[in-house]
């Protein structure tokens, strides 16, 4: 038998689905077949699948040890690690803004936001994360005793949105449950503007507007490709930019994501004729290597929340509030002093 008492990071959420990270290796079918069998008891008494948990409540199993060990990968979803794994990392992290809720961090280029493909991929190792930022969060944090991984039964701070490994930039994640799916949501209904400021070769004409695209993935190959026109199965961007200064053949531009897709403003640019300095994949870039240049110009600078009047979740003091990087600090801006 165990037993497990739901805490402020897991209320909130479906039984069925909290089981389901807070075990390892529980077959979905088995697991509705000990809520029916009466396995499972939610404080007590008799439950089901779709009861919502409660902080305080507490959940009765009566199911094999085996699916509670420690060592197995975690199934998706499941917290992988505990505080004797992340104390071992050594984290580098340049924190922007921190509060109870979120952290905001400067993440350098070369570095991965996740180990996974995605964020919300499943962490199957936890050296895996040793040198992501999440990871470098996670150790942050347990550093200053605001996370004990051995104290969560289903959640760890988590990425809200990523970046590319090579862009440097500012990267938000969430410490609590609670502000996860709020960030979520906020970012969801683009409630928070972001933008890029980037280096590219020749100078757009007008000087500021909105660029309008298709853009479809090809998966096997890791990238994007960009169209003019609407074609089967490509999403709808849309790229708004303003030229801040030029110098030589070469302009320094300020970027707004109106949508955020997979390597949008790289391949955007580079479709419109305007390819970023050091680009790779969407462009040559033998010049640019000569000139020192071995990943793209581009750096997500800064961040503001634009949250609607009347907005009243836990986030809602974030309303208007702006975060940036300092400009000065990034490599390509040497190029227009």
């Amino acid at each position: 038998m165990r037993t497990l008492t739901v805490g402020e990071n897991d209320g909130g959420q479906r039984l069925d689905r909290f089981l389901t990270k807070a075990t390892v290796g529980l077959p979905n079918a088995l697991l509705y077949k000990y809520i029916r069998k009466k396995c499972v008891k939610l404080n007590g008494e008799r439950t089901t699948p779709e009861k919502i948990l409660s902080v305080g409540d507490v959940i009765t199993l009566y199911i094999s040890d085996e699916f509670f060990g420690g060592s197995k990968a975690a199934p998706k979803g499941q917290r992988s690690h505990t505080g004797d794994d992340i104390s071992k990392f050594s984290p580098t992290l340049t924190v922007v803004y921190e509060d109870e809720n979120i952290i905001i961090c400067d993440k350098p280029v070369g570095m991965l936001v996740h180990s996974g493909d995605a964020v919300g991929t499943p962490v199957r190792s936890v050296s895996d994360e040793s040198r992501t930022l999440i990871g470098y969060i996670w150790a942050y944090l347990y550093s200053k005793g605001e996370y004990s991984p051995n104290d969560e039964k289903t959640f760890a701070p988590a990425l809200c949105h990523r970046l590319d490994r090579n862009t440097r930039g500012l990267v938000i994640a969430a410490k609590n449950a609670q502000a996860l799916r709020e960030m979520n949501e906020i970012i969801k209904r683009r409630y928070i503007e972001k933008y890029y400021l980037c280096a590219v070769h020749g100078t757009p004409h007008p000087r500021s507007g909105e660029l309008h695209g298709y853009l479809l993935r090809d998966e096997g190959k890791g990238q994007v490709k960009v169209f003019g026109h609407r074609v089967a199965g490509a999403k709808e961007i849309k790229t708004g930019y303003r030229v801040i200064k030029t110098s030589g053949d070469l302009s320094l531009l300020e970027v707004k994501l109106i949508t955020g897709r997979t390597h949008q403003i790289r391949a955007h640019l580079e479709y419109a004729g305007y390819p970023l300095l050091g680009e790779g994949k969407y462009g040559k870039n033998a010049d640019d290597r000569r000139r020192g240049y071995r990943s793209q110009a581009l750096a997500a600078y800064r961040v503001r929340f634009s949250l609607p009047d009347g907005y009243d979740g836990r986030l809602s003091y974030l309303s208007g509030r702006s975060f940036e990087i300092d400009r000065s600090t990034l490599n390509f801006m040497k190029e227009f002093e």
